[in-house]
């Protein structure tokens, strides 16, 4: 994910177009108490019409730095379970103790650990750092990745997912943010927005969510959605507490909209 997000955020707009009235139904409330209202499969004008509302909310959308393509390997695993403010530290005590990926490869997996330790889970990440480095230069004879470059998206996918340890959200983190390819990344703040929204179903892994999800969204927005989910994610729609009052997708949201009804608010739902 985005460690960083630039853009000061306007005043909060409120919508008051609703569609229809499915939710007045009670059978149709979905997961009253869960994650998640009725389950919808969203078409490319909804997505884009979520992507525009966080837009204008959040500010003006800037890209992160871009890293060499084993840099944004590696810091999209120290990223894990974590804070981005841990994250960045560990990932920049890395680089200051080993300044060579050649070196981190060659080094002790305590030393490693020792360096990456205020990342959390520092054995953990340590031993998958070694063991993808490892295998790039098994497979490439050096610990270079640059010739990725000259490959299509799906061998790229194809070929990250082979290391050991990476799945869909890493290979579409160093896909997007490393090499500019329209890539969706799916992380627990955009998993959690996208169930609450109806657009997956609810208790779905990360790899079928990317699966179902990723495909959906225009490449054009990918982008800029991602980062603008991740931030809503953890400004409103919060795993705990959600401000759905405070949101700017109440109404095309099926989770927000139940939570209005049984509020006395009014609801909608999020059409194709």
């Amino acid at each position: 994910m985005p460690r960083t997000v630039a853009g000061a955020a306007r005043p909060v707009t409120f919508f008051s177009t609703c569609s229809g009235g499915g939710l007045r139904d009670p059978a149709h409330w979905g997961n009253m108490d869960g994650m998640t209202g009725p389950m919808t499969t969203p078409g490319e004008a909804a997505i884009t019409a979520v992507q525009r509302r966080l837009r204008a909310q959040q500010g003006t959308f800037v890209p992160k730095p871009v890293l060499p393509v084993i840099d944004e390997l590696v810091a999209t695993v120290l990223s894990q379970h974590t804070s981005d403010v841990n994250s960045e530290r560990a990932f920049a005590r890395l680089k200051a103790r080993f300044p060579t990926w050649e070196q981190v490869a060659d080094a002790p997996a305590e030393l490693v650990a020792d360096a990456i330790r205020c990342g959390g889970i520092a054995d953990q990440k340590a031993r998958r750092i070694k063991q993808i480095l490892a295998a790039i230069e098994e497979r490439e004879g050096r610990i270079d990745l640059g010739r990725l470059q000259d490959l299509g998206d799906a061998a790229v996918e194809a070929y990250l997912e082979s290391l050991p340890g990476v799945g869909p959200k890493t290979a579409a983190c160093v896909l997007l943010f490393a090499m500019g390819r329209p890539a969706f990344p799916i992380d627990t703040h955009v998993h959690r927005v996208a169930t609450r929204l109806g657009w997956i179903p609810a208790n779905v892994s990360a790899d079928k969510a990317h699966r179902l999800l990723a495909p959906r969204v225009p490449p054009g927005i990918r982008y800029d959605l991602h980062v603008a989910m991740v931030t809503h994610g953890r400004a409103f729609c919060r795993a705990q507490r959600p401000r759905c009052d405070a949101c700017v997708l109440r109404d095309l949201c099926a989770y927000g909209s139940v939570d209005g009804v049984r509020n006395g608010g009014l609801g909608g739902t999020l059409g194709k």
